[in-house]
């Protein structure tokens, strides 16, 4: 699906370009634990944003798959909940987002089974 290639690039583009934020914006800015909390929502939506890209790639491959395609959704909606609850988290500080961040863990884990599965099958 060409989409999740899309969404792969633009969330790879906004993980360089928050990286950056952080490094430069933030920095003196935030607590140091912070600015670590920062950082990890860059890495894991980086490694999430090549994971669509790799998945919009399998999916030019192979005949339509619904494995894939909820892989995909599964992938987008973890980098929204994980990164994105950690980002919210890390600028205000309300601890209670912490409580979001294991759900987008659960969907990229749900994102990775169903590719291995669509692996095992088709690959």
């Amino acid at each position: 699906m060409k989409l999740f290639v899309i969404l792969g690039a633009l969330n790879a583009f906004l993980a360089v370009a928050l990286g950056a934020f952080g490094a430069h914006g933030l920095e003196g800015k935030l607590e140091p634990k912070y600015l670590e909390v920062w950082k990890t929502g860059v890495q894991y939506e980086m490694f999430h944003a090549l994971g669509l890209i790799a998945i919009g790639i399998l999916s030019g491959k192979f005949p339509a798959s619904s494995l894939l395609s909820w892989s995909g959704w599964a992938m987008f909606i973890g980098i929204i909940l994980f990164s994105g609850s950690l980002y919210v988290l890390s600028t205000s500080g309300i601890k209670i987002l912490g409580a979001v961040t294991p759900f987008g863990g659960v969907a990229f884990l749900l994102s990775w089974i169903l590719l291995i599965i669509f692996a095992v099958k088709h690959v």
